[in-house]
């Protein structure tokens, strides 16, 4: 199969400027109706968050068509950051799914018109069973900002589609309201980049948000350890066996005294005569250490920071664990 020619200066279409142009108009127009937006938000933002924090079950979300794509992505954003919420499509509700909308509820109901016939038999629902409806639209005397606890009016700008028919800015402001919402809430609920961490587990930023403690799981191999006096021997065989480049040196009590590493093992055959030398004359005295409560993002900059290889876990002064920069990043801690 042949291949597409080469696009070059030359070959562009003689309107490139006209189609450069109204793309920047696009671009303008949304920026337009959310600086509109911006201005526009008032105090019914907060009353909607407190109905939210105030009621014990979760938030719904729901919306047809383009506003079900964006009420999709909003509860995804609540979710993640401390709201409990999921999106349910209207349709589904009119079939059964309306089981889902308990008593302790609140619904967040999406319609730029706020018509959407699909949306009725769930707000009427609503009415008759007490539960709260939170509605984002631009007609707040529509049915559904009339059936609206609190309705988060967007502001009337004009779409982007030469028509005004398929939904551009009205969806971009839903988006930008969601967004708004939902961080006012995690703010309000006092939500911690922890919390962020525990809802987050996979992908580099939620690793590096668990602690120490979730990176060794509950059963953690133990740490290759030796005491003070062991043998040069002892403590390559150990450092062998541990498979971790280390081995903590260890006082009588077992508490910490030092830690020598494959750099110490090279460094003292580089010195000759290995007669009668002990772990105490090998170690690094006071070697790097974190706290199984600490983050792993902070673990990794102690390694980055201090150009170290290994790192020991250490809990009421004693080792647990011995981290090494190659399995961090193997298991994806470390890009």
């Amino acid at each position: 199969m042949g291949q597409f020619p080469a696009m070059t200066q030359t070959a562009l279409p003689a309107d490139t400027a006209s189609m450069v142009a109204r793309a920047r108009e696009v671009i303008e127009m949304n920026i337009s109706a959310l600086q509109q937006l911006e201005a526009a938000i008032d105090d019914s933002l907060a009353r909607a968050v407190e109905i939210i924090l105030s009621r014990p079950g979760y938030l719904v979300v729901t919306g047809m068509g383009k506003s079900g794509h964006i009420g999709g992505k909003i509860a995804a954003t609540l979710a993640s950051t401390g709201t409990n919420a999921f999106f349910v499509h209207p349709a589904e509700m009119s079939h059964g799914d309306l089981g889902m909308l308990r008593k302790d509820v609140t619904l967040l109901a999406i319609s730029n018109s706020g018509e959407s016939r699909e949306l009725r038999d769930p707000l009427i629902y609503c009415q008759r069973e007490g539960i709260p409806v939170i509605g984002i639209t631009q007609r707040p005397n529509s049915f559904l900002g009339r059936s609206s606890a609190v309705c988060l009016t967007l502001p009337n700008a004009p779409e982007a589609h030469p028509d005004g028919l398929a939904p551009t800015t009205s969806t971009l402001m839903t988006l930008a309201m969601g967004d708004a919402l939902a961080m006012v809430l995690t703010e309000r609920r006092g939500f911690t980049a922890e919390d962020f961490g525990l809802h987050h587990p996979g992908g580099k930023l939620g690793m590096s948000l668990q602690s120490v403690r979730d990176w060794m799981g509950d059963r953690p191999p133990v740490p290759a350890t030796v005491p003070l006096t062991a043998t040069f021997a002892e403590v390559v065989s150990a450092i062998t066996e541990g498979r971790k480049g280390a081995a903590a040196v260890v006082n009588a009590d077992g508490t910490l005294a030092g830690i020598v590493t494959d750099g110490d093992v090279r460094r003292a055959f580089a010195r000759g005569d290995l007669t009668g030398l002990t772990a105490a004359d090998v170690m690094s005295p006071r070697p790097k250490v974190i706290d199984p409560t600490a983050r792993m993002s902070d673990a990794i900059d102690l390694m980055t920071q201090n150009k170290i290889a290994t790192l020991l876990v250490v809990e009421d002064d004693r080792p647990i664990a011995i981290a090494h920069i190659a399995e961090l990043m193997q298991a994806g801690y470390v890009g």
